[in-house]
């Protein structure tokens, strides 16, 4: 099981992430293009990070706990029913399946 300090490293990394980038769409003038594609990696980045961790996190669990969550949450209402297989059961957000920005 990940552990909580873990966790939370990785959400606030998300969130600082996403709080530059919502920084850059402010003021976009501030930011060369070098330090933008720099912000949308990071973006990238730390989720793909935190969905691989909750990932290893949900495989690690037995499989019939494993079932109840992800019943659970298919019926959240937060994302969809296919968003919880794909990220929990199967190659994952499709998002990080496009090719990296600084290629």
């Amino acid at each position: 099981m990940i552990d909580e300090a873990k966790l939370n490293e990785l959400i606030q990394a998300e969130e600082m992430a996403y709080f530059r980038g919502e920084l850059c769409e402010y003021s976009p003038e501030s930011s060369t293009l070098e330090e933008k594609r720099e912000i949308v990696q990071e973006m990238h980045d730390s989720s793909k990070a935190l969905l691989d961790a909750m990932r290893a996190d949900f495989e690690q669990q037995p499989p019939e706990i494993r079932q109840k969550v992800l019943d659970m949450l298919c019926t959240s209402g937060y994302e969809s029913s296919k968003w919880w297989r794909d990220v929990l059961t199967g190659n994952g957000d499709a998002r990080f399946h496009a090719p990296d920005v600084t290629d």
